[in-house]
């Protein structure tokens, strides 16, 4: 069975504040295939989180198609103890903020028959966490005029 593997991170500089989050597709020996992130507005870390998780299924989903993805292995890390644990039904979903996230993470990833979403020490997420800074950076450095 063909495995692809994903990491996923999302951050805030505030909580709420500037957010974004950041995705990276693998392939099953680690080597990356795909970078994103994607600067997202005032949002909290764990609406940051959510973002970039169903942007790493919908992205997966369109980069190997939905017939295939039906066939694959995926393995998806994230940093988030929270994401990773509400995702695997051992905790509930109490933010009415991050239900709709959740219901549409949800749904997406019924669409992956292989799917494991499991936790990462976030020293192991940091090619993902710098996705997230470069685009928070990106985003809130100011044009200079001289």
């Amino acid at each position: 069975m063909e495995k692809i593997i994903i990491y996923i991170d999302g951050g805030s500089r505030g909580n709420p504040g500037p957010s974004a989050f950041g995705v990276i597709l693998c392939n099953s020996k680690g080597d990356i295939s795909k970078k994103y992130s994607e600067y997202i507005g005032k949002a909290t870390n764990n609406e940051a989180e959510y973002q970039g998780l169903i942007f790493a299924l919908k992205k997966a989903k369109a980069y190997f198609g939905k017939e295939k993805i039906k066939k694959m292995g995926i393995e998806l890390f994230s940093d988030s103890q929270l994401l990773v644990k509400q995702m695997n039904g051992e905790y509930k979903v109490l933010n009415s903020k991050i239900q709709p996230l959740f219901l549409t993470a949800w749904n997406l990833k019924i669409d992956y028959k292989n799917i494991r979403i499991s936790f990462i020490a976030r020293e192991k997420n940091e090619e993902a966490d710098k996705l997230v800074n470069q685009a928070l950076d990106a985003q809130t450095k100011s044009p200079k005029l001289f």
